[in-house]
């Protein structure tokens, strides 16, 4: 991938910390230990999300600004979410993450029109990020389903594909979409694989 202008733009903890302008936010929704801080590096080709070794520390909703000069798809934001299942923080940190997670998707999206409370805008779509190696565990599940109930464009991508040999990829990504019901996008941050896949699904999401 080549690098894409990318800029942090705030760690949001409120409906006011939102981007208020309009353009379409894509949510990144996933495991605490599943790599979206490291799968924004990629599709970006940049350094601009940090990442962390101890799982579960993020604890708001990192949003950044990407120009992706696509012609459907000049400008979008990037919204990484807490991951779910924190193996840090217990009951407080499920409950700050349903918070914020019932906060966010609770916003109007861009096309809705400017929010009248002051507030900025919510998701326009969203992507589960779920590990390859480990198909149909009952947390992803969980998340599938609620996001499934959202009125919004969804899909799955499957990332460290690269942890897997071939035989091993055809069948958990075919155990994937059987548990999911739905199609499922294989990617690796690592190899750059499927990354240009991810970002035709994401101008698909995010376009009408």
């Amino acid at each position: 991938m080549k690098a894409l202008p990318v800029q942090f733009v705030r760690s949001a903890m409120r409906a006011a910390d939102l981007p208020r302008d309009p353009v379409p936010q894509l949510a990144l929704v996933g495991r605490s230990n599943v790599g979206k801080s490291t799968l924004i590096n990629a599709i970006t080709g940049t350094r601009v999300a940090r990442t962390s070794a101890a799982a579960g520390k993020t604890r708001e909703l990192n949003v950044y600004a990407v120009e992706y000069g696509h012609r459907d798809l000049r400008r979008l934001y990037l919204v990484d979410l807490p991951g779910y299942g924190y193996a840090r923080g217990g009951e407080t940190s499920a409950e700050q993450f349903a918070g914020l997670t019932a906060m966010y998707f609770g916003r109007p999206p861009h096309a809705a029109g400017m929010p009248t409370d002051g507030g900025g805008h919510g998701p326009t779509g969203a992507l589960l990020i779920v590990d390859a190696r480990h198909p149909g565990l009952a947390q992803d599940l969980g998340a599938w389903a609620w996001l499934s109930t959202q009125d919004l464009a969804t899909a799955v991508v499957a990332a460290k594909i690269d942890k897997l040999s071939r035989t091993e990829r055809v069948r958990n990504v075919h155990a994937w979409e059987t548990s999911l019901n739905a199609p499922v996008t294989p990617v690796s941050a690592l190899t750059g694989e499927g990354l240009e896949n991810l970002w035709t699904r994401i101008v698909r999401l995010l376009t009408p």
